[in-house]
């Protein structure tokens, strides 16, 4: 059985594991069973790719009403709920059990569950029939503008987790080596097509949450590969790219323009934060660096955690969609309380909802197994 983590903070001993078994149990019981479903069971009429092709809509397009057989148009912050969604939703259902299956078996070593865990990566990565081509040319896509763009790559910041819950099978052994090195080598695949394709490149350079969704991944799936030249390349870019996304309070201004200020900052700050683990649990500790004007990743939180302990202070607009379902367990509330020692940070993050129902809050909240991060 793998060790339980035992995470440190200034006022004692945290165990996550024994915090986090109780709430395991229930999801284990729910997964486990789970039959493997991929992409190819859901057939994309409108999209340009094949069967096998990942594929996507944007969700804030909808019909002109002035030209309703032609181009969509733009509705930042309300989601057309017409638009194709299935390919989303079965990806972030395996997305929910790998993780979930995976830090159930770290806490009790049932190898039941690291086998289910393995049965939908097979489905997803390895076998012929079933598994989802190693890039993401077709997500995003407009009707009448175009068949698939670089911001589509929010849709597998999912698979992060995905890939962190891989390695932590794979090295323990719980993987037959043809499957982890099958998986290691669709990940691979991934992230080369995320960094030497023009959509991919679109989504490094757009700026905001979509280019720190495009670092964390990357990072995550470096990590598996074993890749140390592009984990380097990520430091950089949280040294010289992410950390400049923050003004000098620790708000992010792109954030807090959309018409969903809070969840776009929080989504972010969850993310760079998740970045900020990987990249210093393989490398430099990143907790404290900070730019030459004093940009560091203990700002954003500080900022935000006033704002999440009392939402009635938050002094910007409200989002125009699911202002009343967050905050929920956030995970940068973790990941910087114990970075920086704040007991007030995991206090607010056990009370706060650890699985929310909420479609649109789970499309938000990639990271669920903190266990696997540690």
């Amino acid at each position: 059985m793998t060790p339980q983590p035992s995470v440190a903070i200034a006022t004692g001993s945290f165990d996550l594991a024994a915090h986090e078994r109780p709430r395991l149990m229930r999801l284990a019981a729910l997964h486990r069973d789970a039959e493997p479903v991929t992409i190819t069971a859901f057939p994309a009429e409108r999209s340009a790719g094949g069967t096998h092709d990942y594929y996507s809509e944007g969700d804030y397009w909808w019909p002109n009403p002035e030209d309703p057989d032609g181009p969509y148009i733009r509705r930042d912050g309300f989601s057309n709920p017409d638009y194709f969604n299935k390919h989303r939703v079965a990806l972030r259902r395996m997305a929910i059990i790998v993780p979930a299956l995976t830090a159930a078996w770290r806490v009790t070593g049932e190898k039941a569950l690291a086998d289910a865990a393995a049965a939908h990566l097979r489905a997803w990565f390895v076998e012929p029939a079933t598994r989802m081509n190693a890039n993401l040319q077709y997500g995003q896509a407009i009707k009448g503008i175009t068949t698939g763009r670089g911001i589509g790559l929010v849709d597998t910041t999912h698979l992060a987790e995905v890939a962190v819950a891989t390695r932590a099978l794979g090295e323990a052994g719980m993987l037959d080596e043809a499957l982890y090195q099958g998986t290691i080598a669709w990940f691979r695949a991934f992230m080369t097509w995320m960094r030497t394709s023009q959509l991919g490149i679109d989504e490094r350079d757009h700026g905001n949450n979509h280019t720190t969704c495009w670092v964390l991944q990357v990072a995550a799936y470096a990590e598996l590969c074993g890749d140390v030249e592009v984990l380097a390349e990520c430091r950089e870019r949280f040294r010289n790219v992410l950390l400049r996304q923050m003004d000098e309070r620790g708000a992010f201004p792109l954030e807090l323009e959309r018409t969903k200020p809070l969840n776009y900052t929080l989504f972010n700050i969850d993310l760079m934060t998740a970045t900020c683990q990987i990249l210093s649990r393989t490398g430099e500790p990143l907790w404290h660096v900070a730019t030459e004007d004093g940009r560091c990743l203990a700002k954003p939180a500080e900022f935000l955690f006033p704002y999440l302990r009392d939402k009635s202070t938050w002094p910007y607009p409200r989002d125009v969609e699911y202002f009343d379902e967050i905050p929920v367990r956030q995970p940068f509330l973790l990941f910087a309380g114990v970075a920086y020692n704040k007991a007030e940070y995991i206090a607010l993050w056990k009370e706060l909802e650890s699985d929310p129902t909420v479609e649109e809050i789970i499309r938000n909240l990639p990271i669920r197994q903190p266990l696997l991060w540690f």
